[in-house]
């Protein structure tokens, strides 16, 4: 009963760290922008850097890392009593998935977030640390030829279980739980792919400028009006 009790409450505070939306903090207290309602709506960090630019988007994105990190660092240490290796991989990948359940699914803002790919990493590199280099390469490649975030992540969530099977084949838990978690990053991302086969996928570049010039203004104009009223 112990243990039971145990693995749930290390999901639960997995999910709930998840769930902080640091994407909606950011804009709001250092930009006071809702990025609900600004750029693709999304709560994650490439949608931070199309509206807010480079410094606030690396922030997020590292904030969304450490959550994902925390959150599995936290179940090891709610659950330390761990049977045997598989029995461990299985409590660290429940915890990570809650953790990526709660950014995509916030209760603190009605169930809404990101597409966890961030909070994702985070935990990966806890769990699966011989990946993420590879993985994390292979995002930037990508990017960089493509100027297309969403492409990237999508690229490293594909290449995720094939990479899993290589460097932990022996581990079963591993590999099952890299195809739900390439599975459910893929699913979040499926409006981009409509809109990266159109051909109208937001890029790098010229594209965000105008977005992030636009959250600029509107804080600016925020300010005047505070001023003004004053």
């Amino acid at each position: 009963m112990q243990i039971v009790i145990s693995l749930v409450a290390a999901c639960v505070i997995a999910y709930l760290l998840g769930a902080i939306p640091f994407a909606l903090i950011v804009g709001k207290v250092f930009y006071k922008i809702d990025l609900r309602e600004r750029g693709s709506g999304n709560l994650g960090a490439t949608n931070v850097f199309r509206v807010l630019g480079w410094k606030a988007g690396l922030a997020v994105a590292l904030l969304d890392i450490a959550k994902g990190s925390v959150a599995v660092l936290v179940a090891v240490l709610i659950y330390p009593s761990l049977q045997g290796p598989e029995v461990r991989d299985w409590v660290l990948i429940v915890a990570a998935l809650s953790a990526v359940l709660g950014h995509s699914y916030s209760p603190y803002i009605r169930f809404r977030g990101g597409k966890g790919v961030a909070t994702a990493a985070g935990a990966l590199l806890v769990i699966t640390p011989l990946a993420w280099p590879i993985l994390f390469v292979s995002f930037v490649l990508v990017v960089y030829v493509s100027r297309m975030v969403s492409l990237g992540s999508i690229a490293m969530a594909a290449a995720f279980p094939f990479l899993t099977l290589w460097l932990y084949g022996d581990r079963p838990a591993l590999v099952t739980m890299s195809f739900i978690a390439a599975s459910l990053v893929i699913w979040r991302h499926r409006s981009n792919i409509v809109r990266i086969w159109r051909g109208n996928e937001p890029k790098i570049g010229r594209e965000g400028t105008g977005l992030r010039d636009s959250a600029i203004h509107a804080y600016k104009d925020s300010n005047d009006d505070s001023e003004s009223g004053s």
